[in-house]
């Protein structure tokens, strides 16, 4: 049998609290979205029993390969590689209609961040590429030949909440379209240099907002959370639990309203005291507040600082009737 490497490097955030909201029944199948290096796969395996299954997905070529290595040591669990916007189909190619319990752990894994090759990261000198999947999609590199600066900046305010978004992009674009942008390591001395002086020395380093936000554009990772979450809530079972940890504001907003529109299906105006849309809704919060690590994790893994947890239940067909005849479903 193979050795099965391990990743001492990578700490899962909210491990145990994950787990936790997706755990239902130790027979049932679950679903691990983003395997990365298998953290939070292997502390559910733990937990499931002979009968329960676990199916990974992950679109980097380097966390299927580690997936594939735990698949051959425990049979219970399999991996496809494949993005999770694609969740339905990969489901559906399994032959797994309705599942127990679904997770979701967004952005970057510490191995990727930590692998300079890879671009994500402004401590390290790298290329331009920034891909999840780097056997298919355009690196940044590419993708900054063919971007309007008003896009760049509507790029970095949208998807890293970037308030010198305008400098930054300015100065990103004149030194790429000069030649002067190459690696990440100009990138990072540019968004260094780009905001005011007053900035460049608080807590945040100044680039981290806009390698975040590259990293998203980049990847289309809006586009695959609203395909990703709309496929999970379909495909759980009645009583199956949903679990996504993110660690952006916009990526957390977006997954709120994607499940608030499933908890409060019904579109009819405030004033009238009785459904007559006939939306029902299909999902109820478990943890609608957002769930963060406490000061044990943060002092053990400080990457956890930003990690939220919101966690949604699939109603059942009796929880659904009763509460469609009331205007705004569950309250």
């Amino acid at each position: 049998m193979a050795t099965i490497k391990q990743y001492p490097e990578h700490i899962p955030v909210l491990r145990d609290a994950f787990v936790d909201a997706m755990l239902s029944d130790p027979d049932g199948r679950y679903v691990d979205c983003t395997f990365g290096r298998g953290g939070h796969s292997r502390a559910l395996l733990a937990r499931l029993s002979d009968k329960g299954r676990l199916l990974a997905f992950d679109r980097d070529p380097e966390a299927v390969a580690a997936g594939k290595q735990l698949a051959q040591e425990d049979g219970r669990f399999s991996i496809l590689h494949s993005d999770f916007a694609r969740l339905g189909a990969g489901l559906e190619s399994e032959g797994w209609e309705q599942v127990s319990g679904i997770g979701f752990d967004l952005g970057v894994s510490s191995p990727q961040v930590d692998n300079a090759i890879r671009g994500f990261s402004f401590r390290q000198d790298g290329p331009l590429d920034m891909r999840m999947d780097t056997e298919n999609g355009q690196p940044l590199s590419q993708m900054l030949e063919h971007v309007s600066e008003r896009e760049l900046v509507d790029v970095l305010r949208s998807f890293g909440d970037e308030r010198y978004a305008r400098r930054i992009a300015a100065a990103i674009l004149k030194a790429f379209r000069s030649s002067k942008l190459n690696s990440t390591a100009d990138l990072e001395n540019i968004c260094f240099h780009a905001v005011p002086k007053q900035a460049r020395f608080g807590k945040t380093h100044p680039a981290t907002r806009t390698f975040q936000a590259l990293r998203i554009w980049v990847n289309g990772e809006m586009d695959q959370i609203d395909a990703g979450i709309r496929a999970a809530m379909a495909h759980l079972q009645p009583g199956g639990k949903l679990a996504v940890i993110s660690f952006h504001s916009g990526e957390d907003r977006r997954i709120r309203d994607l499940i608030e529109a499933q908890v409060h299906a019904c579109v009819c105006p405030p004033e009238m005291p009785i459904c007559m849309c006939g939306k029902q809704p299909t999902m109820r919060w478990l943890q609608k507040k957002p769930l963060r690590a406490d000061d044990m994790e943060l002092a053990a893994n400080p990457r956890s600082r930003s990690s939220m947890l919101r966690v949604a239940q699939r109603l059942t067909a009796d929880e659904a009737k009763k509460l469609a005849g009331y205007s705004g479903g569950l309250h």
